[in-house]
């Protein structure tokens, strides 16, 4: 299996929650991206999914992945 990114090239960080305002990843999970296993990656998106859930980016949810 090849789990995508979720990288959807809006990159900038929110300084009061630490994640990125278009993928919704930390520092940390943005740098090690590439060195994650598929199940590593598979966590990684379930965090986002949850994070989307607790604070919907402005402008409604963001259905991806």
């Amino acid at each position: 299996m090849r789990v995508p990114s979720p990288c959807i090239q809006v990159c900038s960080m929110d300084e009061a929650s630490g994640l990125c305002r278009g993928c919704q990843r930390t520092l940390d999970e943005i740098a090690a991206w590439s060195a994650l296993s598929d199940a590593e990656k598979l966590r990684v998106w379930k965090r986002i999914r949850a994070r989307r859930l607790a604070h919907p980016p402005a402008g409604g949810p963001i259905r991806r992945g």
